[in-house]
């Protein structure tokens, strides 16, 4: 066991945060901790990271624990460059190595290695090389570039200096870092945020194989389904232990609710029962005792607490007031432009959508898809392709950061305005169902929190009660209980949906098709995620192009003069030879770097000396193989 919590209490003030927690944390265990913003999370890891005292209760950690806990404000060294910030980790073995190179110096000095000054040096040459093998020095720089790539800076320049990195880049970086230390227990909050695809699927296989154990905050549905095995829920400062993963928990929570509730009336009716029986019998004489002997029941029973049920949610229905025709919307062959110099973000794109159907668009950031639904929409202007919208429809458009809401207005007066036919009552009845209600209604859009005016924006969308939604990224600032409600919402929806997402958890749920926009047109797949994952193409099958573009530069080349065809023969000649030097002296390298594991080959000074140098020559000509194989294949 790693860490165990026993009643734990805390409070800020006269407010009580947490109450009488109690949880367990095992080697290797997989833990998700959930739970609406404010309800605690926070605070009870701050608490695991020693950082915050509390009032009652006890915490046991288990001795030589290594934490690494990835805070939303990442950590890093601004100014160190991303090779130096992912060396840091290693510093003790890099500091040995360098440790180990000035001792070789100094026994190549000494002539008589039975002299006590020679044996004195190879003692803390020993000393030395044992931290180095132990935190597996020789493998520093394969690690380091393992996770890079895994994380996403495979094409980045290593001496790019942190501080000017996007913020997403640095979160990458943060999580990067934090795997390479390798710590017994891995707190990851919100991992997942400025995350693409590729680098979840990644960083999912990697947790999944971890070797510690792993504690994650996330609203990533998809991710705790994937990377946990227990979750930790707090509600109304309490904590549940629910085993299994976020889709089990749904199921598991209802029936433990739905126990509780059947237990809490089983036992009220009980107690009914019993009251009634001592009110009509303890004064008579004949049953007297029996009824003092149903008050001791009574007395000496534990209560049950009447069960809280869920918290308050919003409530969503998307209705609409007619069905338009089963042509909804025609794009063909259209560019999506952005800004006055017509920047290309990609073209060529063909969708034919038909009545009811449910599209999500996804691809790659940058790629335009927001700029796709506002192509769409009129709101970006195009001067390729065509749009065309089937007869009948109404459109309801949810912009991802709510821009199209007036910051001045107060949130009654935004929607009020928009719909001034409406009383306020029902007004009011709309903004309450979205968990806007009494002094919330008074504050300028401008004040309220993102999910606050995301509710908002939801709000006007079911009252205009359109045939045809365009959502861009809707859940971004929703909790996880209102992305339940939301897509809920959107699976019951009678209409046409197009929406932009990268939450995978809504996108395996509602759409029936998968639209990923690329460079050069959208790829239809039809199905959710899942399905979109197992029908990507495969290796071979991105080949297939590649290799019809080589047949067809050989056709070109036939055209080219003898000379260059000569060349392009040498240095296709020369790659191939390059790539056979390059993964022999590979296989070398782990050869030679095995060797020096050892105990015959590190313990003798000479042995160890030369293969170091042949390591380094070795590792120098890789570089030179590799560095000629880029420029001939570029």
């Amino acid at each position: 066991m790693l860490i165990s919590i026993e009643g734990l209490n805390k409070s800020f003030g006269e407010e009580q945060i947490l109450y009488d927690i109690n949880l367990s944390i095992e080697e290797k265990g997989r833990y998700g901790l959930i739970g609406v913003n404010g309800a605690g999370k926070s605070t009870l890891l701050n608490v695991i990271m020693d950082e915050l005292d509390f009032e009652d209760g006890e915490i046991y950690r288990s001795t030589g624990l290594s934490v690494g806990y990835l805070k939303q404000n990442n950590g890093l060294e601004r100014d160190n460059t991303i090779i130096e910030e992912m060396r840091v980790p290693f510093q003790d073995a890099i500091n040995a190595e360098k440790k180990m190179r000035e001792l070789e110096k100094e026994m190549a000095g000494l002539i008589d290695q039975e002299s006590p000054e020679y044996k004195k040096i190879a003692s803390e040459y020993n000393r030395a090389q044992n931290i180095f093998e132990s935190r597996d020095g020789y493998n520093i720089d394969v690690k380091i570039k393992t996770i890079l790539t895994g994380m996403g800076f495979a094409d980045k320049d290593m001496d790019t200096v942190i501080n000017t990195l996007s913020g997403g880049e640095k979160t990458r970086l943060a999580i990067a870092r934090l795997l390479l230390e390798e710590p017994n227990l891995l707190i990851l909050d919100e991992p997942t945020n400025h995350l693409d695809f590729k680098t979840l699927k990644w960083l999912e296989e990697y947790l999944i194989n971890y070797n510690g154990a792993i504690l994650v905050v996330s609203h990533d549905r998809y991710f705790l389904d994937k990377t946990v095995d227990t979750i930790f829920e707090i509600e109304r400062g309490k904590l549940v232990t629910y085993k299994g993963n976020y889709s089990k928990y749904l199921v598991l929570k209802e029936e433990r609710i739905t126990r509780l509730t059947k237990e809490y009336e089983a036992q009220q009716e009980e107690i009914k029962k019993l009251r009634e029986y001592v009110d009509k019998n303890l004064v008579r004489a004949s049953t007297s005792n029996m009824a003092k002997s149903r008050m001791k029941t009574l007395e000496s029973m534990e209560i049950i607490e009447k069960p809280e049920g869920d918290l308050k949610k919003m409530k969503l229905r998307f209705d609409i007031t007619h069905e338009p025709y089963k042509d909804v919307l025609m794009v063909e062959d259209l560019d999506v432009e952005v800004g006055e110099e017509k920047k290309l973000l990609a073209k060529g794109i063909n969708l034919d959508i038909k009545r009811k159907e449910k599209i999500a668009v996804i691809g790659e950031n940058g790629i335009g898809k927001s700029s796709l639904l506002k192509t769409i929409l009129g709101i970006i202007p195009h001067t390729k392709g065509e749009i065309e919208w089937g007869k009948n429809t109404t459109v309801s458009y949810y912009e991802q950061e709510n821009l199209n809401l007036d910051p001045e207005k107060i949130a009654l007066d935004e929607l009020w305005d928009r719909f001034p036919d409406i009383n306020e009552t029902e007004i009011r009845k709309v903004l309450g169902s979205v968990l806007l209600s009494q002094d919330d209604v008074y504050k300028p859009v401008k004040v309220i929190s993102g999910g606050e005016r995301a509710k908002l924006a939801f709000a006007e969308i079911m009252l205009e009660k359109a045939n045809v939604m365009l959502l861009d990224e809707p859940t971004n600032h929703l909790d996880l209980v209102s992305k339940e409600v939301l897509e809920k919402a959107l699976m019951d929806y009678e209409g046409t949906l197009i929406f932009v997402s990268h939450d995978r958890y809504l996108l395996n749920k509602v759409p029936d098709k998968i639209v990923e926009i690329t460079r050069n047109g959208a790829v239809i797949y039809n199905g959710g995620y899942d399905y979109y994952m197992e029908h990507l193409p495969k290796e071979e099958e991105i080949k297939k192009p590649k290799e019809e573009k080589e047949k067809t530069e050989k056709t070109k080349s036939d055209y080219r003069s003898k000379e260059q065809r000569k060349l392009d023969v040498q240095r296709k000649n020369r790659l191939k030879e390059l790539e056979k030097l390059i993964e022999e002296t590979e296989t070398e390298i782990a050869e030679t770097e095995q060797a020096m594991t050892d105990e015959a080959v590190f313990s003798d000074y000479v042995k160890m000396n030369e293969l170091c140098e042949k390591l380094e020559n070795m590792k120098n000509k890789l570089e030179e193989y590799y560095e000629e194989w880029t420029l001939l294949g570029e």
